[in-house]
């Protein structure tokens, strides 16, 4: 039997944030994950800034560190095309420098960035790193929680367990209570391709919102050395209701759109096409409880609108770890106290969420969204305006509202 005062399942990237925010708080853990590292994770691939904000918050040296061993690709903007095949090109800042200033976000392969996350991990003597061993079963004990690996070897009593161990957690379902519904959740799939041209000259990544696929969108965001992260993203409800073969139609896609098939005329797919669940936070859950808190994935954190997830897991396993600290200092793990880090999240990152998933509504009407995209187009005084609600929260609120839209595009 091994005791710990901290275990966190799961070593993507929420998990490794929480374990390394612990280690430099000087509060031990352990981190255990299935998986041997490096192993790979299907995803967009796409870092924004919310993930270097909390780095920066660990330790500046964090995200130099994971600049010069990755090289990753530098994204300075998303493009956003209309249903009409319209671009609409919003910078993450209204002006930048990217000789001088800092690359505000980043596409890096998850093999990449989750191998460096937990080099990082590895470097804290103070987090007990245990890869490669299946947590079968978490049992509710008096002041903590039983884990106990699929062999029956490995024990660990905990008195707070962090739970980061992705979509598919059962502890999340069966557990915590948060069950899979068709609205709230979504389906993906993603690609790997090189000799995919044309990209915007400063890495925008793209969201294609085609007329077939609405609310969903396909997407494309260019990778270090010619490559691309190519998928396309569904909500659940839809897809079973329109039949749809998710990896059938992104071939489709690439084939037939008119915006797209010249450029991936001569594009090579490398390896297979992989599906994943993408739990979304549309709705509001508990998550949290007695001795325990969910992060990432298992909490149901992803955006509803662009799919964001390991900036939304990173956040939350920041968090978790800054409400770790509060129960030690205050010797309390009762789902009361824990309620602290419910709200937290829900402060920083649920009305965001909340705000995506009003605006996922709004794209189901594509002829909207054409007017708009047409108005939008080449007006750099109405891009500067969007390039704000990167950093202004009360900007973005207002988006949700068709009257903020009237004004916006008449103003031109």
């Amino acid at each position: 039997m091994i005791e710990t005062n901290v275990c966190i399942v799961g070593a993507g990237p929420g998990g490794t944030a929480a374990a390394l925010t612990l280690s430099y708080s000087g509060i031990s853990c352990m981190l255990i994950d299935k998986a041997f590292f490096p192993r790979d994770k299907v995803c967009g691939d796409a870092i924004s800034g919310k993930v270097t904000t909390i780095l920066n918050r660990i330790d500046p040296d964090i995200v130099r560190r994971f600049e010069k061993s990755t090289r990753p690709q530098g994204i300075w903007g998303i493009r956003l095309v209309a249903p009409n095949h319209i671009p609409v090109d919003v910078p993450f800042k209204a002006h930048y420098d990217i000789a001088t200033e800092p690359t505000p976000g980043y596409a890096s392969r998850r093999l990449d960035f989750d191998n460096f996350l937990v080099d990082e991990v590895r470097r804290r003597s103070d987090i007990d790193f245990k890869e490669g061993i299946f947590v079968q079963s978490i049992e509710k004990q008096q002041t903590g929680f039983l884990l106990k690996d699929e062999t029956g070897n490995l024990k660990v009593f905990t008195r707070l367990l962090i739970v980061a161990n992705g979509a598919q957690s059962a502890f999340s379902r069966k557990y915590a209570g948060i069950e899979k519904e068709p609205a709230h959740y979504a389906g993906a799939v993603r690609a790997y391709f090189k000799n995919v041209h044309n990209f915007h000259p400063h890495g925008f990544i793209e969201l294609h919102f085609l007329k077939d696929y609405i609310p969903g969108y396909f997407w494309a965001f260019p990778l270090p050395n010619g490559e691309a992260n190519v998928g396309l993203g569904l909500r659940t409800d839809y897809i079973s209701r329109r039949k749809l073969n998710l990896k059938k139609e992104l071939l489709k896609i690439i084939k037939t759109e008119p915006a797209l098939k010249e450029r991936f005329k001569n594009a090579e797919l490398m390896g297979d096409i992989a599906g994943y669940p993408l739990p979304l936070g549309s709705k509001k859950y508990r998550i949290s409880g007695d001795n325990f808190m969910l992060v990432g994935d298992a909490a149901h954190l992803i955006d509803p609108l662009t799919g964001e997830g390991i900036g939304n897991a990173i956040y939350s396993g920041w968090i978790a770890a800054e409400q770790a600290k509060t129960c030690f200092e205050k010797n309390d793990f009762s789902k009361e106290i824990m309620l602290a880090y419910d709200r937290r999240v829900a402060r920083v990152l649920g009305a965001e969420m909340q705000l995506s998933y009003q605006l996922q509504r709004l794209l189901t009407y594509p002829r909207l969204f054409n007017f708009f995209a047409n108005r939008l187009h080449g007006s750099k005084k109405l891009m500067d305006i969007l390039s704000r609600m990167y950093t202004d929260f009360e900007l973005r609120k207002q988006l949700a509202s068709p009257l903020f839209w009237i004004k916006l595009v008449f103003s031109k």
